[in-house]
């Protein structure tokens, strides 16, 4: 059952910027409070000119996953100015914020496959069952994504056939939390009850245990989208971890119920 609503309920937005801040924005047009609180910082491609190297590389048949909207955006930063998407190549995405920063990359809406956004999770497996029904023997795929990651969506393409390899766009780091930011995440944990940590990244979770390491989190509150993150967060020491569908609208529902 979930909490007794205080009169006053934070949703505390731990998404990547400029995702975080747009979250933010929509949840607050909703008459939900909110504030950014990254969990995860983000840096360029390491290498961008391997970044242009595989794009200029691609031909018809070909596939690109973007794992996240910053593996999209990075990925097209890397690239010269009036780059387009060559004909006959698929993207793909995990959720509807991914397909957004395609779109505003260029990609055309018809190139793009995801989930439905009325999905119950957006992840690999997810995306899988709107690609599985190809003929995937031989056709290059390519991984873009930050410094490792879950190859679970890479395995099992590889082994319907495909030829998988990845290529890294961005790095993932640890925020470096500034005095105001820091402040938030205080003031959340001293009125536990008025808080929502909307948790969205396992790694994100590791994260907030390096920036609070002596936090107590037996009375704080989480709202996580995926059950691997609802996982992290009870062993990190949540008291209440509630689950909500993927997209800022269900959590516009769970907060105002």
């Amino acid at each position: 059952m979930s909490p007794t609503r205080p009169a006053v309920c934070r949703v505390l937005v731990t998404r990547p910027e400029p995702q975080a801040s747009e979250w933010v924005a929509r949840l607050r047009s909703h008459q939900v409070e909110a504030e950014a609180l990254p969990l995860m910082g983000i840096a360029g491609a390491p290498a961008p000119a391997r970044v242009r190297e595989v794009f200029a590389g691609l031909s018809a048949g070909a596939l690109l996953m973007f794992v996240s909207p910053n593996a999209a955006l990075q990925f097209f930063a890397c690239l010269p100015p009036g780059a387009s998407w060559p004909a006959g190549v698929q993207a793909a995405a995990t959720g509807p914020g991914t397909v957004a920063a395609l779109c505003a990359a260029g990609v055309p809406v018809d190139c793009i496959t995801a989930p439905d956004e009325s999905a119950a999770q957006f992840d690999s497996e997810a995306l899988w069952e709107q690609l599985r029904a190809q003929d995937w023997q031989g056709r290059p795929v390519w991984v873009v994504r930050g410094d490792g990651g879950r190859d679970w969506f890479a395995t099992t393409l590889a082994q319907a056939g495909a030829v998988v390899d990845f290529v890294q766009s961005y790095a993932r780091l640890v925020p470096d939390w500034n005095p105001a930011q820091l402040a938030i995440a205080h003031r959340a944990l001293a009125e536990p009850a008025q808080a929502r940590w909307l948790l969205s990244s396992s790694e994100g979770i590791e994260h907030l245990s390096r920036l609070l390491p002596q936090a107590d989190w037996a009375k704080a509150i989480a709202l996580a989208s995926h059950p691997r993150i609802e996982a992290r967060a009870r062993a990190l020491g949540f008291g209440t971890v509630l689950p909500v569908r993927p997209g800022w609208r269900a959590v516009v529902e769970q907060v105002l119920a």
